[in-house]
């Protein structure tokens, strides 16, 4: 059987251009949270499959990477369902993993906890621009803060990071879970078929407005609970006054605090911010995870379709581990979105440190090697970044190759002399 040089399909090889900036990436990300009092955790790759089937991570999880069982627990025989084959499987993202750390360790941990938590995740999804089987998130969470100081904070820290990058004009766009149940509530529909409503209702930026109309009428609903429920997307904008105008549209369908506290959230945010965006109310934003429970936000940057970056509050997931509900909220940056995004911008990465080249030509003396190597230390020493090369034959294409990498001194040695 020939051997394969291509990855998996949706995995992917990473240049050492790439690995510059993730890297870099990765250490503000860390600089940037710790100063917000994030501490950094770290959870297995694999998890249980009952907790990853808990129905709680929505379309993810028919995306699973699932492990067979192994040894004598591997019946394949007398196996009736795929369930008596598998015992685990890849984690899918990073909260559920999480939401059993936590439950795990709460006695341990500070109340509240601030959680920073990076790692690959892996969904069988299909590949496409800025989405892979495989791939690095990077979550905030606040646990045990019931709270909108938690959303202020991670909008916040999150805004911060995305803003050291050099991203300017973002959109952090902000809605509640609430807001969209008590929506559907006043619009007549009922209950048990919210999910398929706003799984339409998210499809809203592609298909439009008649689009989701002529969808909400093919899944049965009646004509005039669909008009009534598009009509309140109209009276609606998306800064402050369209949030408190919900009292108004939604008396009896939607506590009035849900409202005013997305007021206070967006209104505290945009006094502090240290970053440039804008925060605005979006009525149409859903998020796919069916965990959520009160406010949910994403990012979206100016020439990139998708979200970069994501979260909301899920007060009930930690309690179907601990049988006690704890309040919790988070926000994901889209790592590698934002990777690409940089790379796709020629990004250059701050360096502390000059990089500098030492050329040795070919057969030098041991001696003289010696030699060489204690110079490049003390260079290290004073802060430069040396990297020892053999001399090639075309060295002006050598040296423009090293350029590239931001090498801005050569250095070269013969056997003879020092040129």
């Amino acid at each position: 059987m020939a051997m394969k040089k291509k990855p998996v399909t949706g995995m992917k090889d990473i240049t050492p251009r790439e690995m510059e900036i993730r890297d870099y990436v990765i250490r503000l990300i860390k600089e940037t949270y710790g100063t917000f009092g994030f501490s950094s955790i770290e959870t297995p790759c694999v998890e249980h499959i009952e907790n990853l089937s808990s129905k709680q991570g929505g379309e993810n999880e028919k995306l699973i990477f699932k492990i067979l069982k192994r040894g004598e627990k591997l019946k394949i025989d007398t196996a009736q369902t795929e369930m008596d084959l598998v015992d685990g499987g890849l984690r899918y993202d990073l909260t559920v993993p999480l939401s059993r750390y936590y439950a795990n360790n709460a006695n341990a941990l500070p109340q509240p906890f601030k959680a920073l938590q990076m790692g690959n995740v892996w969904r069988a999804d299909r590949p496409q621009r800025g989405r892979y089987r495989q791939f690095m998130q990077c979550d905030i969470d606040i646990l045990g803060e019931p709270t909108i100081l938690a959303e202020i904070e991670l909008i916040l820290a999150t805004s911060t990071l995305v803003g050291k990058l050099d991203f300017e004009n973002f959109t952090i766009r902000i809605n509640d879970r609430r807001i969209l149940k008590a929506m559907a509530a006043c619009s007549g529909f009922p209950e048990e078929s919210y999910d398929t409503v706003f799984i339409i209702l998210d499809k809203m930026d592609k298909i439009g407005r008649e689009g989701v109309a002529q969808e909400l009428e093919k899944e049965g609903f009646a004509k005039e609970n669909v008009e009534k429920y598009l009509s309140l997307f109209e009276e609606i904008n998306g800064g402050l006054d369209g949030v408190l105008r919900l009292k108004e549209l939604l008396t009896g369908f939607l506590d009035e605090k849900v409202a005013a506290d997305l007021a206070a959230i967006m209104e505290s945010v945009d006094a502090v911010k240290t970053a440039k965006f804008q925060i605005v109310f979006d009525p149409t934003l859903v998020r796919g995870m069916s965990y959520y429970t009160g406010p949910i936000f994403e990012i979206s940057i100016d020439g990139f379709g998708g979200s970069v970056g994501g979260g909301g509050r899920y007060d009930e997931m930690i309690g179907k581990f601990t049988g006690q509900q704890t309040s919790a909220c988070g926000f994901s940056i889209g790592f590698e979105r934002i990777v690409m995004l940089l790379l796709e911008k020629d990004y250059q990465v701050p360096q502390k440190a000059g990089k500098k080249a030492f050329l040795i030509e070919k057969n030098m003396p041991g001696e003289r090697l010696a030699e060489i190597f204690r110079e490049a230390e003390k260079e290290r020493e004073n802060g430069w970044i040396v990297s020892v090369n053999m001399m090639k034959k075309n060295k002006k294409f050598q040296k423009e190759q090293m350029m590239a990498e931001g090498y801005t001194e050569f250095k070269e040695f013969y056997r003879d002399s020092l040129k």
